[in-house]
């Protein structure tokens, strides 16, 4: 494995991680940044659907983009314009302010995502091998980061600027340098022009990844969104037991993720997506029939370790299917298109989620993203390798040669 490869992949997994603090910062003081602007409770909604929506539009703009600039530049500029809105909000006083932070931070975390995942597809397979859930694993590691720092400086009663202002300090110059060694696929770091090749990717073979996508953050936004409510009011935990849940989720998707590459390695990602899906369903199922508080904790446990595959598996197979077609272009094409469907699925689980549970009942909400969720096994084999897949025994004997002068293993 050469030496770019190997810097490529850390610096890509650093940039994951940087994020996962970022957004976990933003969302987990979503209460003190509604205090600070006097946003009125109805008006929130407003202000959480636009991030989603522009993140959408910075996703379809990457695509665009990546045709004339290699992924690894737009990730580069990318990831300091949502640690500059992140402070941004935190440092404004009026909505206006609080508007276009926002709104600077969602076309930028659309465009972040969409270029972290698209390098982190090229080197898979210029490694041959399963690594994406590793760098998805960082981005979970980044979250709970996030979320502790975000505890501290609630627990302190810490002004939301002083609170974001040492992290950005901090993880914007890292993240800068760190962004050096990114490999942009076959064409080495800072090539240029990587989507050059897209040529005209096609939706039929990619809806079923989309809908697969989608139904993810359809259940990983139900248990953020609802997770403390559901524990408390449903289930008759405490104040304190109900911000559990969803710590254990992320450690537990940490776990998963961690250890998941290994499972594709050896199993295959057709296996572990199934198992996956059917892990995820069996959580909500336990959440949805919990006697109490206890039981509903072990379902969430269960959330976290069949959800955390889905995703990266999701962005893998994407990009492997369209470069089989199109080449490394329409590999990130593909991506990015694929990432929008984590927003889609993102602004539709949480309003359905809550109007069932307010029509019906918050346990019959539950079954809903089970049922969704089983339908990932319905297109389990869009994630089978043609004609090797990633797994033990038939890891691909070779390695993309990345990097200026590289020569390969």
């Amino acid at each position: 494995m050469t030496d770019a490869l190997r810097h490529g992949r850390v610096s890509l997994a650093f940039g994951f991680l940087v994020q996962g603090v970022a957004f976990a910062l933003l969302v987990t003081r979503i209460p003190a940044i509604q205090d600070r602007y006097g946003v009125f409770d109805a008006l929130l909604p407003a202000f959480l659907a636009a991030v989603p929506i522009l993140a959408g539009i910075g996703s379809v703009a990457t695509e665009r983009l990546v045709g004339r600039v290699p992924p690894s530049r737009v990730l580069r500029w990318s990831q300091p314009v949502v640690l500059l809105a992140l402070l941004g909000v935190g440092a404004g006083e009026h909505l206006a302010v609080l508007g276009v932070a926002l709104a600077a931070f969602g076309l930028a975390v659309g465009a972040l995502d969409a270029s972290m995942n698209m390098l982190g597809v090229s080197l898979q397979r210029a490694y041959g091998r399963s690594i994406m859930l590793g760098f998805h694993a960082a981005y979970s590691l980044g979250g709970i980061v996030g979320a502790s720092l975000a505890w501290v400086g609630a627990h302190g009663q810490l002004a939301l600027w002083v609170s974001y202002l040492p992290v950005v300090l901090v993880l914007l110059p890292a993240a800068l340098i760190g962004s050096r060694w990114y490999v942009d696929g076959d064409g080495g770091p800072g090539a240029e022009g990587a989507g050059s090749e897209a040529g005209a990717v096609s939706f039929r073979w990619l809806l079923p990844l989309c809908l697969v996508m989608t139904v993810a953050y359809i259940g990983d936004s139900t248990v953020s969104n609802w997770s403390a409510k559901y524990l408390q009011d449903v289930l008759g935990g405490s104040e304190q037991l109900a911000t559990v849940p969803y710590n254990v989720y992320m450690v537990t998707t940490l776990v998963g993720r961690a250890i998941g590459d290994a499972g594709v390695r050896r199993f295959g990602a057709v296996a572990v997506v199934r198992a996956g899906a059917l892990v995820a369903a069996a959580g909500f199922a336990v959440v949805a029939g919990a006697p109490g508080a206890w039981a509903g904790m072990l379902g969430f446990t269960l959330l976290g370790l069949g959800l955390c595959v889905l995703v990266p598996q999701t962005f893998a197979a994407a990009g492997r299917l369209a470069f089989e077609r199109h080449g490394a272009g329409g590999s990130d094409v593909a991506v990015a298109r694929l990432n929008i469907f984590n927003y889609v699925g993102f602004l539709i689980g949480s309003p359905l989620v809550g109007a069932l549970g307010d029509a019906w009942s918050y346990r019959g909400a539950m079954l809903v993203p089970m049922v969704l969720v089983l339908v990932t096994l319905v297109h389990a084999r869009s994630f089978a390798a043609q004609p090797d897949r990633y797994g033990g025994g038939h890891e691909r004997p070779r390695t993309a040669d990345v990097g200026r002068g590289s020569n390969g293993l």
